[in-house]
């Protein structure tokens, strides 16, 4: 198991308390959920996205689809998906598809849903290791972030 240096070093200055799990390898957030045994819902995903600001980092439940023209009305413009490229030069010591939502000094929004969750799971950066926050930290550590409902669950998706 192993957590990305700069997130640790992000954890470690503000005294978060965390529990590291580990899980088989997966490929996606939605996995790493099932191998964990952890509620899809619970499951933070991290989405980069390109906006005329800069880089903006979406958080949303593994069982959301992000809507980026839902984030029209939140940030004032329809974001972009940033390319693996520009993922991997600000995720630097993180695996490419395990992309923490904090850490990395990218502003967040964060979909509210996700913020009612009474814990947090996310990538460490790794596909093998995942954080889990309780509500209250997940929320301290977000409490600067934007929070907006810009998630669809994947059942209602054709």
């Amino acid at each position: 198991m192993t957590i990305a240096p700069k997130l640790r070093q992000f954890l470690d200055l503000r005294d978060v308390t965390y529990d590291l799990v580990e899980h088989p390898p997966t490929q996606s957030a939605m996995q790493s959920a099932a191998e964990a045994h952890i509620p899809p819902n619970r499951m933070a995903k991290a989405v980069l996205l390109e906006t005329r600001d800069g880089p903006l980092l979406a958080v949303l439940s593994a069982d959301r689809r992000i809507e980026l023209a839902d984030l029209r009305d939140d940030i004032g413009e329809k974001p972009q998906l940033a390319d693996e490229d520009e993922v991997s030069a600000i995720f630097t010591g993180c695996e490419p598809g395990a992309v923490p939502p904090m850490g990395f000094g990218v502003p967040l929004i964060v979909d509210m849903h996700l913020s009612d969750e009474p814990e947090v799971y996310f990538e460490a950066g790794d596909h093998r290791s995942l954080i889990r926050l309780d509500h209250g930290e997940f929320m301290r550590l977000t409490r600067r972030a934007r929070h907006a409902s810009f998630g669809t669950p994947w059942s209602l998706i054709e």
